[in-house]
């Protein structure tokens, strides 16, 4: 599947303009991510960019959140790799996390959120205004960004990555893509 087909995949489910920029924002930082390790980007990307194509279905059920998309995915074709990164990113099954793609997008998922929400509080509603010291000093704030899961997040160190190094990554590449998440 390449990235257009995968991009209207994630548009034919997923309804809403902010959970579709989320979306979005994961594939850019799992790209990111996969040429800081080496990876395959392409295998990173459509992890990132579908990890969420089953939300608007069950959204009000947690406990299938993550295997009705894995399950459509594998339907679809799609590899085994991505298959499994998008079941195991919901700890709610208490799947294992084997592989650097599942560690990865476990911890992108809430980060994307967090960083959302630092440039959202800046006068300038830019990400271009955000910077790794910021981000840091807002994480360590339990009542900034509340539902990005900060346990979740310093998952990076199972990659080998400082929260700052993690934070960083993320950052650049959601900056990189600035205009496509409209801040």
């Amino acid at each position: 599947m390449d990235r257009i087909e995968a991009v209207q995949l994630m548009e034919k489910y997923v309804t809403n303009t902010n959970l579709r920029k989320h979306c979005l924002a994961a594939e850019f930082v799992m790209r990111r991510l996969a040429r800081h390790f080496g990876e395959d980007k392409k295998i990173w990307g459509l992890a990132g960019l579908l990890h969420d194509i089953d939300y608007d279905q069950t959204k009000d059920d947690p406990a299938r959140h993550s295997q009705v998309g894995a399950d459509l995915l594998a339907e679809l074709g799609l590899p085994e790799e991505v298959v499994y990164a998008v079941r195991v990113h919901n700890e709610y099954h208490g799947l294992p996390r084997l592989s650097r793609l599942d560690k990865a997008l476990y911890s992108v998922d809430p980060t994307t959120g967090l960083i959302v929400a630092g440039a959202l509080i800046r006068p300038e509603k830019k990400l271009a205004a955000v910077d790794v010291p910021f981000l840091v000093n807002r994480f360590h704030e339990k009542s900034f960004a509340r539902g990005a899961n900060r346990e979740q997040i310093q998952a990076c160190t199972e990659l080998g990555l400082s929260l700052e190094e993690f934070l960083g990554l993320a950052l650049e590449a959601m900056q990189e893509h600035s205009e496509e998440l409209g801040l």
